[in-house]
């Protein structure tokens, strides 16, 4: 995307933000109707595109009243939606949310999916759905998403983000108004297409400022004061401030100052005199009753004639500023430095208590982004906090240490049109043990701070990764823990209506034996939270005592926290955290912990299908890979399989041997997208596929072209890359079709190795016209070729280039080693690794003299 110059009117996307160069665009209600792309006396409009996201999405964020908005798009990368516009939010503020992989458990991501818009009213409601959002953003907000299709093609989402509904659904005509939006949109980016402009988003979001909707329209009235008879002539403007006709008004000064309060009347002459003894422009701010019988602020600008000429008369104007008092009147008079920011995170306004606090002019503070101007705000809790008040349009309070013994009570009041900041000198507080924070609207304990603001996004990711209930459980205690402050953590698993010890650390040796296999009939604060579905919170062990006086306790100080594992509704099981120290939960942390405790349950009922479904997968895969290949003269074939060692383990990969006509034998290797039973069942049904089109005789473009039409046929929604080879093992030809797989390496009888550059089609299952070449090549008596998939070769971090290479000479070192010995060479470093996301498959094929 073409980037602006400096010397682009307002309209266009400037440079602005300390993390990065984040675009921005100033959006005003008489830009938005400007034809994308067209030209501009000063300059040009952005692109296109841009445009067109930025009207939609402040028009969507208007009409639903929404606080902010934004748009994702398809990008280059499959499956990746990246966000291109982000209205009334700072862009770098909310980098972590500048990606959106089409498979996470997220409502842009669901919406993509699934075509369907999505509404949640408030937090509780974004929990139940979809507890990762609440666990990344835990602030009371809603949210609606709606998808921007046109016809049947997807290009994005679109999303407006609004205060919270608690009890309240969102209604019928927001939900209409919202998928109108989307349908609207998704026409305009059709256009833009049709008109050959691609609409893939691959860069930084672009940063759009938001109407305001506190700024009063401003109205100018232009009058001529004869200073000697009084008589005043007065434009239309003029006549609209005073609320007159215009045509009745008298023509008099009377008539203007009888519109004055009192005092300003007086002024009026004031500024008459003035003016006609300086010759200069004089200026003056009064009070005018307005039509409406509200008191209006005016400015009045005048200039008389020189005192020296024949002139007697005073030309001037008055601009109307509204009913809304001046803030840098009253702000000045508070004894608090005051801060205000707009809502992309720029300092509009500071008033002379701030200079002093911060130790710093206003002249280096207004019209800087907040982050540079107050670096210590650029601190993550704090940047939290920030992006908790403009999500959630709530007030929020934290204490802020700028430098060594010295502390701030910071408050934030957003608006529409940004956050005011309210400094205030504080004391170090007061964290002496065994002193319990109550829970409330307050600052909260550093440990209430940190758990909210470090943890919960790492978790997610940690817990995304996890595929067993052991690693479920271990990831919670690195995570969650340390997060919290907590010591202690008991982990229960529900089967046939009884809750069952998963996981312990931290309790004394033998005291969760007792509570290992109750039923949920039991009356234990672990049984209770899973049954009525709320989580418990005990501020110290005596409260604890208090609720359950039959249970035994492990200690007499400190704190629980009993959460349930629910996941989509599902019973799992139930999760206990143990303190040391009474502490208390403030509503953040508990909001936290029970989005947390949804994310816990999903990962952990992820692990238990995992067990079921991986040893189904293994079946699968041990049942279609052959169990041997077939032994011909002239040509050795060795097969290896390999797993990986993340996910479901068992993936799609496969190879084959296959004696087709005339004594010709196929050479095979396969690599199915994705991982488990889907994969496995996809890979058996090709590899069923290949055999029988090779068995009956086609040639090898038809059997590839062949196996492609069945696999869309079958629309698993998956795709698959093949190299299929038919080899003749008396002369040595082969013929060779590829389809989006990785070239094959052939090792030459004398030694040297090469990567085979054979022409080849698209992965199978995308195109169903696709044309899949045939290269021939020859195998030397002593040659082996190496068929491989991709797992062999790539290793994160570094360029597959590196790995082929890395295979190529490897392959080139084996001289004439049995094949069975070079196949386990090759494989062993892949065995080796600990971290393998992929699985492996390799085939060689030796050719060699007919020793008799």
């Amino acid at each position: 995307m073409r980037r602006p110059t400096a010397r682009e009117h307002p309209g266009c996307v400037t440079r602005s933000g300390a993390a990065g160069p984040v675009p921005t665009v100033e959006i005003t209600s008489d830009r938005l109707g400007t034809a994308p792309g067209s030209a501009h006396a000063d300059g040009l409009v952005p692109h296109g595109l841009p445009m067109a996201l930025a009207g939609a999405t402040v028009q969507a964020v208007e009409s639903v009243g929404g606080s902010a908005g934004g748009v994702y798009l398809r990008s280059g990368t499959p499956g990746l939606l990246r966000l291109a516009l982000l209205a009334g939010l700072p862009g770098p503020l909310f980098r972590p949310w500048w990606r959106m992989h089409v498979n996470r458990p997220f409502p842009v991501a669901e919406v993509h999916r699934s075509g369907q818009p999505v509404y949640l009213a408030d937090a509780e409601e974004a929990m139940r759905q979809f507890p990762q959002l609440v666990a990344s953003l835990p602030f009371p907000f809603g949210s609606l998403y709606a998808p921007v299709v046109h016809d049947r093609e997807q290009f994005g989402v679109l999303v407006v983000l609004r205060p919270a509904t608690p009890g309240i659904p969102v209604d019928a005509a927001d939900r209409r108004r919202m998928t109108e939006a989307g349908l609207r949109l998704g026409a305009e980016l059709a256009e833009l297409v049709a008109e050959g402009r691609p609409v893939l988003w691959d860069t930084e979001p672009v940063c759009v400022q938001l109407p305001s909707v506190t700024t009063p329209p401003l109205r100018v009235g232009y009058f001529d004061w004869d200073l000697t008879t009084g008589a005043v002539a007065a434009d239309e403007g003029l006549c609209a401030i005073l609320g007159i006709v215009p045509g009745t008004f008298p023509g008099t000064v009377e008539a203007l100052a009888e519109r004055l309060a009192p005092e300003d009347a007086y002024g009026l002459w004031a500024l008459a005199r003035q003016a006609a003894e300086s010759g200069a422009i004089a200026a003056r701010r009064m009070r005018l009753l307005g039509p409406d019988g509200r008191s209006h602020l005016l400015e009045v600008a005048a200039r008389a004639d020189p005192p020296d000429s024949a002139g007697t008369r005073m030309t001037g104007f008055l601009v109307d500023l509204g009913t809304v008092p001046v803030g840098s009147d009253a702000t000045e008079r508070v004894p608090r430095a005051v801060v205000a920011i707009d809502r992309l995170g720029r300092i509009t306004y500071a008033n002379r208590h701030t200079e002093d606090l911060l130790r710093l002019p206003r002249a280096r503070l207004v019209g800087r982004l907040l982050r540079d101007a107050v670096p210590w705000f650029g601190n993550p809790a704090h940047e939290e906090s920030l992006r908790a008040a403009l999500i959630s349009d709530e007030s929020v309070h934290f204490l802020a240490s700028p430098a060594a013994d010295e502390w701030l009570s910071v408050s934030l009041y957003p608006g529409h049109d940004g956050v005011t900041i309210v400094l205030v000198e504080g004391e170090q507080p007061d964290y002496r043990p065994g002193s319990v924070t109550s829970p409330g609207p307050g600052i909260g304990s550093p440990a209430d701070r940190a758990a909210s603001l470090y943890r919960p996004v790492a978790l997610a990711i940690a817990l995304s990764e996890a595929v067993t209930a052991r690693q479920v459980s271990a990831v919670v205690t690195e995570e969650l823990l340390p997060a919290f402050g907590g010591r202690q953590l008991a982990i229960y698993l529900l089967s046939d209506r009884h809750l069952y010890l998963a996981w312990e650390t931290g309790f004394p040796k033998g005291f969760l034996d007792g509570f290992d296999g109750v039923g949920l009939d039991a009356r234990l604060p672990g049984v209770e939270t899973l049954t009525s579905g709320r989580p418990i919170f005990f501020e110290s062990m005596q409260q604890l005592a208090h609720a359950y006086p039959d249970i035994s306790l492990d200690a007499h100080t400190g704190a629980r926290a009993f959460l349930p594992l629910i996941a989509s509704g599902r019973p799992v099981g139930s999760c206990i955290l143990g303190f040391d120290q009474p502490r208390g939960f403030s509503p953040e942390e508990r909001t936290v912990l029970t989005a947390l405790a949804g994310l816990i349950a999903q990962a952990l009922e992820r692990a238990q299908r995992y067990d079921t479904e991986a040893a189904l997968a293994r079946g699968l895969q041990d049942a279609l890979l052959p169990n041997r290949l077939p032994v011909r003269d002239k040509v050795d074939t060795v097969g290896r399989y390999l797993a990986g060692t993340q996910g479901m383990d068992i993936g799609g990969d496969w190879y084959d041997v296959i004696e087709t006509g005339g004594g010709r034998l196929a050479l095979v290797i396969g690599d199915v997208q994705g991982h488990g039973v889907a994969a496995a069942a996809t890979m058996g049904q090709l590899r069923s596929a290949v055999r029988a089109f090779a068995i009956g005789g086609h040639a090898p473009q038809d059997v590839v072209r062949g196996t492609n039409r069945l696999l869309i046929d079958m629309d698993p929604g998956q795709f698959a890359s093949l190299c299929y080879i038919l080899l003749d093992p008396e002369t040595g030809v082969a013929l060779a079709v590829r389809a989006g797989h990785p070239q094959p390496l052939l090792r030459h009888p004398d030694g040297p190795t090469e990567v085979l550059d054979l022409p080849g089609g698209v992965v199978l299952g995308v195109a169903g016209d696709a044309v899949y070449p045939v290269a021939e090549l020859r195998l030397e008596p002593g040659a082996v070729l190496a068929l491989f998939t991709d797992g062999l070769i790539e290793i994160p971090g570094t360029d597959i280039d590196e790995g082929i290479e890395r295979l190529r000479a490897s392959l080139a070192e084996h001289g004439l080693a049995p094949l069975t010995e070079t196949a386990d060479d090759l494989i062993r470093e892949a065995r080796q690794a600990t971290d393998r996301p992929d699985d492996i498959a390799l085939l060689l094929a030796a050719r060699w003299t007919d020793l008799a």
